[in-house]
């Protein structure tokens, strides 16, 4: 599905802590590596995208929120907001068309970081079709869980 909000934050934490005796403690970051995913993981998080994809454009709601992790939290939005948003969204246009593309995914720590690009369109009563939304190169983050692959945000 495609995501309909925020874009990439990078958080650099630095701190250190001076006593005012001999002794001095600095604390190091904690050092967050970004590395490219092994093709096999590109894979299935490309197939989850396009199910995902596929599953919006059949007004699929419980399909598209069975990849959404129940702790999803990004940009103060829910798995609950999520659903919202597509209740509305099937509500207002009477076909909807997506185009996603997966731009590339990086390994940070247990998540992956799946970058896409992509267009939603939607017909209108009347108006017919319209450019919904339009990203480029947008993150958005997963898990493995038990049932496989599921969104889980940035968790802020």
């Amino acid at each position: 599905m495609a995501r309909i909000h925020h874009g990439f934050a990078v958080l650099l934490l630095v701190g250190g802590v001076a006593l005012a005796s001999r002794h001095a403690l600095a604390l190091a970051p904690p050092t967050v590596i970004a590395t490219p995913a092994p093709a096999p993981v590109v894979a299935e998080l490309r197939g989850a995208v396009e199910r995902a994809r596929q599953q919006f454009e059949a007004r699929d709601r419980t399909g598209i929120l069975a990849a959404v992790s129940e702790q999803y939290r990004s940009s103060g939005m829910t798995k609950a907001a999520l659903g919202d948003q597509l209740n509305a969204m099937f509500a207002l246009y009477q076909q909807l068309r997506a185009r996603v593309t997966v731009d590339r995914v990086e390994m940070v720590g247990a998540g992956a970081w799946v970058y896409t690009s992509g267009e939603v369109t939607g017909r209108l009563p009347v108006v017919g079709w319209v450019t919904v939304l339009t990203w480029q190169a947008e993150p958005e983050v997963a898990r493995r869980e038990a049932t496989g692959w599921r969104l889980i945000g940035f968790q802020d």
